[in-house]
């Protein structure tokens, strides 16, 4: 079997939530969960993700304080994107990067004298992006919703563990065996 092949069946199983899903990722996640940390969704769309992954900080709201301050170091952050630019951009619906909360500073950023957005740290990790229609039905969040989209709105939520892992290991992929998330 080759990777990708490995890849399709953990993600496509219906028999995932029998995995022992700690088995698959890096220890860092497991230990996560016993440290308290949480695991976000930001929506932002992929031209901006895109920045945020070689800048290496997160920016959510268009640049608002509130989102950026309920998130503490050590917390998962993973992207959805709508669309892949703000303005006008094609319909995505994926999630695009997948990184971790370096540290508890929240801080602005200059861009022009009217727009002086909020930031923070965050260690992104390489993945693939990964439509959200294969997985809606795995996901505790989406499951059996029309209207799963509602839930992004306000472009920051909270998830379980559960369905932060099985985006991960979608994202990741082939990688999550040997792949080190540490910080």
């Amino acid at each position: 079997m080759n990777e990708r092949e490995k890849h399709d069946l953990i993600v496509n199983s219906k028999e995932i939530e029998q995995i022992h899903t700690s088995e698959l990722l890096p220890p860092e996640l497991d230990e996560s969960d016993k440290k308290g940390h949480r695991y976000w969704i930001g929506v932002v769309s992929a031209s901006h993700v895109e920045k945020g992954v070689e800048g290496g900080f997160a920016q959510l709201c268009h640049g608002k304080v509130s989102s950026l301050r309920r998130m503490n170091a050590g917390d998962w952050l993973i992207y959805y994107s709508p669309r892949t630019s703000m303005q006008g951009g094609k319909v995505l619906q994926a999630f695009t990067a997948i990184g971790r909360v370096v540290d508890n500073q929240v801080y602005t950023y200059h861009m022009t004298d009217s727009f002086v957005p909020y930031r923070r740290n965050v260690k992104y990790y390489p993945c693939q992006q990964v439509k959200i229609a294969d997985l809606l039905d795995q996901l505790i969040l989406t499951r059996g919703q029309t209207r799963w989209g509602y839930h992004f709105r306000y472009g920051h939520l909270q998830i379980q563990r559960e369905d932060f892992l099985k985006i991960a290991v979608a994202m990741l992929g082939a990688e999550v065996e040997t792949h080190s998330l540490s910080l």
